[in-house]
């Protein structure tokens, strides 16, 4: 991607497709800092410099739509679902426009990312010249993921079974890594212990 301030080419792609299994509800239109965890998620990358969002729905589509369709984002339906995460991957990014330069993937159960780890990933993907940049803290990587669109048939023709993360074994020289001073990248709710934790957690 080239440098610049522009950022209207960049994409923020929401997985809101899963089946909440170990959670047993809906886990996205719980409660959440006086919304919901995936209004949450959708606010907090339009406090970033992101405008461009799409939200890949699956399970639970019709409790999402409730929730999000006052918003400002596009959606997708991934048939597949039942599959796993990479089949909403290839969902959002096949639905983006031609014009789209790059794409964040956001998992929808972390509501507390933060808008300014957003906007270092962007600076950092446009100074690098690497296609592939993540988060990572004290040495763990995190989300969101950000990745140039010379990358997105490539997310296509991964083994459902190593996700996104065979794109990264795959082109390791491609990858820059950011630092994070927050936890959070590495947080996500899966159960209702740690929608609680998160909870207490995230002010």
């Amino acid at each position: 991607m080239k440098p610049g301030s522009d950022v209207s080419g960049i994409w923020a792609v929401v997985l809101a497709a899963g089946e909440s299994s170990r959670m047993k509800s809906p886990k996205l239109v719980l409660p959440f800092k006086g919304r919901t965890i995936i209004e949450n998620v959708i606010l907090n990358i339009l406090d970033s410099d992101l405008k461009n969002i799409i939200v890949v729905t699956g399970a639970w589509r019709d409790e999402l739509m409730e929730k999000i369709t006052g918003l400002p984002v596009s959606h997708c339906f991934n048939e597949n679902y039942k599959s796993g995460m990479l089949s909403s991957v290839i969902c959002g990014l096949n639905s983006l426009p031609l014009d789209a330069e790059a794409a964040f993937i956001f998992q929808g159960d972390q509501p507390g990312i933060d808008p300014e780890v957003v906007g270092i990933m962007i600076e950092k993907l446009k100074k690098s010249g690497r296609g592939i940049i993540i988060p990572v803290h004290k040495g763990k990587r995190g989300h969101p993921l950000l990745i140039d669109r010379k990358y997105f048939t490539r997310v296509s023709e991964l083994d459902h079974e190593t996700g996104l993360r065979g794109l990264m074994l795959k082109f390791p020289d491609d990858i820059t890594e950011v630092d994070v001073d927050n936890e959070i990248i590495l947080r996500d709710i899966d159960t209702k212990e740690d929608y609680l934790e998160s909870i207490n957690k995230i002010n």
